[in-house]
């Protein structure tokens, strides 16, 4: 049995595979992890690349999982490039580098540094069929994802945690929920025929988006006020507040699909803007 739903042979084969990589929901993590690596100091590009290499293949898990359960289990999507057969191989394979990864990772900076890279793949495999119909884990599934492969990224360069990591990991959760709320209202329609309980369901569409704004403000007061007014943070991480805000004052009107992309993306500005905080400091 094939692979790929269509066509046949190995360009399809890979093909079918490679659909699976989503960067612009991937990219996130596997950046949080090289954020951890750079909080650190102590960079060893090595070590940071291997980690990376294990969030995206939790990732890729989680895609694959997700594509699994809504195409061959429910129904819920009208086409899927792999075959059940295909998502299973995929799923042993992603999984197989996954957990051989965590070799070199303990080996590397021990047990604690395992404990927190494994919640990413717990999270990738179990999200579907399970944590999504939940308003609370279907919500804060991938943001804890991020908030672990910063920690971990974090965790194997310096081998302990740190305030400022916490604290970090804490805002990101926070403030990916916010944007995670909003891209689940997109399915309001088809999550309320199958029950399932997102934040959009049990709210309603208005309410969801409110308490998603309200989420994304409070990790951005939380930044500011640990900036200003303590050193956990740098005085410049106020600059990535800014520019944050700046993104999200344009998503006001428009729909949950288009919301979703470009907060997404303000995210990553909000990321690379904190790296020059904490890398350069200069507002110091």
């Amino acid at each position: 049995m094939a692979i790929a739903r269509h066509g046949s042979g190995v360009g399809a084969d890979v093909r079918a595979l490679a659909s699976q990589v989503h960067p612009v929901f991937m990219l996130p993590p596997v950046a949080a992890s090289a954020f951890g690596a750079v909080l650190a100091r102590s960079f060893d590009p090595a070590v940071a690349l291997l980690y990376a290499v294990v969030v995206f293949s939790a990732l890729f898990v989680a895609h694959v999982k997700d594509g699994y359960v809504d195409f061959h289990g429910r129904g819920e999507d009208d086409d899927h490039p792999l075959t059940a057969r295909g998502c299973r191989l995929a799923l042993a394979g992603a999984s197989t580098v996954f957990f051989l990864g965590l070799v070199p990772i303990y080996l590397a900076a021990g047990p604690v540094a395992v404990a927190l890279t494994l919640p990413g793949w717990l999270i990738g495999y179990h999200h579907a069929p399970r944590l999504d119909m939940h308003p609370v884990t279907a919500t804060t599934g991938y943001p804890a994802g991020i908030g672990f492969a910063l920690l971990g990224g974090y965790y194997v360069q310096a081998e302990a945690l740190s305030t400022t990591v916490v604290a970090f990991a804490v805002v990101f959760v926070t403030v990916l929920s916010g944007i995670k709320v909003i891209d689940d209202a997109k399915d309001y329609e088809y999550d309320r025929s199958i029950s399932k309980r997102t934040v959009a369901v049990v709210l309603g569409r208005e309410r969801a988006r409110t308490a998603a704004y309200a989420l994304m403000a409070t990790g951005m007061v939380v930044v500011t006020a640990l900036a200003v007014s303590t050193s956990v943070f740098p005085t410049s991480s106020v600059l990535a507040v800014g520019v944050f805000v700046a993104v999200a004052s344009l998503t006001r009107r428009m729909d949950a699909r288009t919301t979703t992309a470009v907060l997404i993306r303000g995210s990553y500005l909000f990321l690379a803007a904190l790296v020059v905080a904490v890398w350069f400091e200069p507002l110091r």
